[in-house]
């Protein structure tokens, strides 16, 4: 609580950053947005009306997702890198925006070479002619975090450097506070989404972006990533220079190659696109299912053919981890759908979602059961793995569970994958592709030297168990003795219930009093007691009329409450 006060104070400090958020919303017509999240008060007098003046004919024709992904575009890096999270979030957004935010790309200019050298020299202590026999002032590329040249070292070996655009690290910092805002403000006004939790995928993209403007993060994860492919000839990962790469600076090996996307220029280069296709998606099922650490942007962009058909992997800012639960478990979903075993498939997936409260497990298994049979009867040739993922991660959100983010990379992964085999060969099926992995991990899963791993690693956690058990229970019963222990039960799932049995007992108070007035009345009718009217005491007539009304009402509540 404490923590999201001092959000809430930090983001008051960057009201400039908030009105220019704003405009842009006003922009491109998210004007309820504005008022559902409850943020008029920060809207000047007159932003509304000069907002919309910047509409162009564009915006105006635009679909609400086209303006959505504009409206993100250009509102910059952060807002960028979160859209491209949240493509993986078919539960959260609709399958329309999740296309678009699956296009949104950097479009920023370079920054100049003057603050190039600054950086770069502050960083590694010295001068770029000291470190570098040339570097190329003109960058191959920029994008939102950085931008890369080309150079070459001392000893002639030719480099690419990449370099982190200045003050980044404070706009994404200010950035990070306004989303946390926002999302405390999306769970508090806008209904339903409380459950989707979005401030924990602001955290969790908070710590993505973190490790993408740290280059050591991704020095190290380029050299994770090749120690897992060090017995695989067909995986290419540049060298990285160390003592050339720094927070802000990295600097690794230049690789030639061809993108897999450019299919013309492989058939000139006698490659096999079919081929590409087959290894590059067993590279990413083995990265996935057997290393649990895999490239979770793995479009075509970040992939090179080099000139003796090695596949080169480039740009690992974001990489995703799988326990190997989640890795057996996920391979167990795969298997399912190969063998279109909808009732197994449904289970796998179950396990492997979280919810805050437990879902209607008979429902749930219903509804993924009747998906899976909508989509069975297809060939496994037709059968678009990634999409089908994509829509069972859907009805996880209709019952409000969700996966955690490192599947939902996985998800996403895998469907890029499958796009660009597919589109190097349509003839491709990803789950014939895959199937040779899924057999290798169920022979090792059942291996005896891993049952019998298995089993000890479970004996020595029944050892610990025990061992602490006395202590645990010797500093329970002390609490008890001392007058210490506090148990709090709070039953839950049993509002029905208890709305029930409060009814009941309603009703039955409402009985005995009606059974007590009938009594009491007839008495009174009997004794004669004055005043009378025809000989009857009044009293008692009221008494009986009163009665009537109350056994009335009560079995008219009855007949509607026992109606289906």
């Amino acid at each position: 609580m404490l923590n999201s006060i001092r959000v809430i104070e930090r983001t008051y400090l960057h009201a400039q950053r908030y009105r220019q958020i704003l405009a842009v919303l006003f922009k491109y017509g998210f004007d309820d947005l504005v008022e559902r999240l409850n943020l008029e008060s920060y809207v000047e007098k007159g932003l509304k009306l000069i907002a919309r003046g910047d509409q162009s004919e564009a915006i105006q024709k635009a679909t609400s997702a086209e303006r959505t992904r504009m409206a993100i575009e250009e509102l910059g890096p952060t807002f960028i890198k979160l859209g491209q999270i949240l493509s993986t979030h078919p539960d959260i957004l609709s399958e329309e925006i999740v296309v678009e935010f699956e296009k949104l790309q950097d479009h920023v200019p370079a920054f100049s070479f003057d603050e190039v050298r600054k950086i770069v020299e502050e960083d590694l202590g010295e001068s770029i002619e000291s470190v570098y026999d040339d570097f190329q002032e003109t960058p191959i590329a920029a994008a939102s975090i950085g931008q890369v040249h080309r150079a070459k070292l001392k000893d002639g070996k030719e480099v690419v450097v990449k370099v982190q655009r200045p003050g980044i690290k404070r706009i994404v910092e200010t950035d990070l506070d306004i989303l946390f805002h926002l999302a405390e403000l999306a769970e508090r006004h806008m209904e339903g989404m409380e459950a989707h939790n979005p401030s924990k995928v602001i955290e969790d993209f908070s710590q993505t972006i973190h490790n993408e403007l740290d280059f050591t993060t991704e020095a190290a994860n380029m050299e994770a990533f090749l120690g897992e492919f060090r017995h695989e000839e067909g995986v290419y990962v540049p060298t990285v220079y160390h003592d050339l790469t720094s927070p802000r600076v990295l600097t690794m090996e230049f690789v030639r190659g061809i993108k897999p996307s450019n299919i013309e220029e492989l058939r000139k280069a006698d490659f096999d696109p079919n081929q590409i296709a087959h290894r590059g998606y067993k590279y990413m099922i083995q990265q996935i299912l057997v290393f649990g650490f895999f490239h979770a942007d793995p479009h075509p962009a970040n992939h090179l053919v080099m000139s003796d058909g090695t596949i080169c992997y480039l740009d690992f800012g974001m990489m995703g981890h799988l326990s190997r639960r989640e890795r057996e478990e996920f391979a167990d979903l795969v298997t399912a759908i190969a063998k279109r075993d909808e009732v197994l498939a449904a289970k796998s997936f179950v396990r492997l979602s979280n919810w805050d409260t437990e879902p209607d497990r008979e429902k749930l298994e219903k509804a993924l059961e009747h998906f899976m049979n909508q989509h069975f009867h297809k060939s496994l040739k037709k059968m678009e793995l990634g999409r089908l993922l994509r829509e069972l991660v859907e009805i996880l959100g209709d019952f409000r569970m969700r996966l955690p983010q490192d599947l939902l990379l996985v998800v996403k992964a895998l469907s890029t994958v499958e796009g660009l085999g597919r589109m190097l060969n349509p003839e491709f099926d990803p789950i014939a592709e895959a199937e040779p992995m899924l057999r290798r991990l169920q022979r090792a899963r059942k291996h005896p030297l891993r049952v019998a791993q298995d089993t000890m690693d479970a004996t020595g956690e029944m050892l610990h168990f025990l061992r602490e058990l006395p202590g645990q229970m010797r500093t329970f019963f002390s609490a008890i003795r001392r007058g210490r222990l506090d148990i709090k039960f709070e039953p839950t799932g049993l509002e029905p219930l208890l709305t029930m049995l409060d009814k009941v007992s309603s009703r039955l108070s409402l009985a005995i009093l009606v059974g007590s007035l009938v009594i009491g009345s007839s008495v009174i009718v009997l004794s004669g007691v004055p005043p009378t009217w025809h000989d009857i005491p009044l009293i008692g007539i009221v008494g009986f009329v009163v009665t009537g009304f109350l056994s009335l009402w009560l079995i008219v509540s009855i007949i509607r409450q026992s109606k289906p």
